[in-house]
Formats: C-alpha cells, structure tokens, sequence
C-alpha cells in the first residue's frame, strides 16, 4: 500500500526544541543564584519532559521537597519562552517541502500540551502547513499509547496503514506499530545516552532527516 501521509513527533524529530529548555533551566538556575549547569546533560533529558528536566538541573528527585513548585516554575517560564530558539532540525524545511510537492499530508502527534505546541508551530510558520495537530489534550492515553496516531489519521482521512510515523523515542515507535502505522526511528533526536533507536522495533532508522527522503520514494512506489 502506498504512503499517503507523514505524521512527525514534534520534539528531538521534527523541531529542535531543546534550546528553549536549556534557556529556561538555566534561567531557573540564575533566579535561585546557582551556577549553570552543562547544557547536554538538559539536553539528553528533554525528551522525559518537565519532570525530567527540573531533577536534571537540579539534581532533585521528583516527589522530593519543592520538586512541585520548581516544575510549576519551569512550566510557567517555558510557556513565556517556548518558542524563541526552537527551530526545524537541519534538513527538516527541504523534507517538508518535498513531501508537499509529492502532494502527500504531513502533521504532527507530540506528548506536547497544546498550549506549548500551538504557540511553536505558529511562531514557526508551520501550524497553516501542518494538516494536523494531535497533543495529550485531544486524547484519552498519551504515546506510548496508539490514540493520537488513530485521532490523527482520522482527522486527516488517510488509514494507519498509508501513514508514516516518524519519532526519537522508544515511546514514538511503539505508539506506531500499536495504531499500524509505519515507523521510522531518527538517531539526532533527543535520545538518551544509554538508549539505541535501532533496537526499537521500527520499520527504519535515519541519522539525518534527509535520509528520509530514500524511505518516502520506496513508500511511494510500494503497493
């Protein structure tokens, strides 16, 4: 069957958001009069969210005294600052526009609030490009569950099975193959240091975004 759409997660696959997390955290850091702390080791978390994030810069165990009002800090400063740095991944504007000249429909399923991811693709220019945008708001169960992969395949009229889903976590690629989806796995995401996308399960794994463009021409010509 050929592709007939692409859906992106959002962070570490379609955008690279991790310099607004590294400003805010490190902001955070100066406001409680702390010296910076290395920005990979926030980065190598992003995709953990909040929680993540906040025990990362501060070396503090969720559930922890003042681990609730550091993250209620760090959603607040982030909804002011969410989409200043943020920009496609390197490549990502040539894959975009190729998959619109192939006439193809892309959107994006991220574990993103709306609230942040709104503001982002519109900053961004994409939210009028982009066919669909799915985010735990919309659904019952977040990736790794299969919903926003289905609510978006029906929003845009096209079968899992004609869809490919493109992520940088373990729960991207599982929430995929639960929906029937195609799945390719990217390797310059927000991938922890002890992780291997290749071990995922997913149908193909890049290293540049790029290197999707071979994956959609064999999908194209499949039936």
């Amino acid at each position: 069957m050929a592709l007939r759409a692409v859906l992106f997660d959002m962070d570490g696959t379609l955008l690279d958001t991790a310099p607004d997390f590294i400003a805010v955290c490190q902001g955070m850091r100066a406001a409680h009069r702390l010296e910076p702390v290395d920005d990979q080791l926030i980065r190598d978390v992003v995709s953990g969210g909040a929680r993540a994030m906040v025990a990362a810069t501060f070396g503090i165990a969720p559930g922890a005294e003042g681990f609730e009002a550091l993250r209620l800090e760090f959603l607040e400063r982030y909804q002011q600052h969410c989409a200043i740095y943020s920009k496609p991944f390197d490549g990502m504007t040539e894959l975009l526009a190729d998959i619109e000249r192939a006439r193809l429909v892309w959107g994006v399923a991220t574990n993103k609030p709306v609230c942040f991811a709104e503001p982002i693709m519109q900053q961004l220019e994409l939210a009028d490009r982009s066919a669909v945008l799915v985010c735990p708001d919309h659904v019952e169960r977040s990736k790794p569950a299969p919903d926003m992969l289905l609510l978006a395949c029906q929003k845009i009229g096209v079968s899992p099975a004609e869809t490919l889903f493109v992520g940088d976590d373990r729960r991207d690629i599982e929430s995929g193959i639960a929906a029937g989806c195609r799945t390719a796995a990217v390797t310059y995401g927000y991938i922890h240091p002890e992780d291997n996308p290749r071990h995922w399960g997913a149908d193909v794994v890049v290293d540049h975004p790029l290197e999707l463009r071979a994956v959609l021409e064999r999908a194209l010509c499949s039936c």
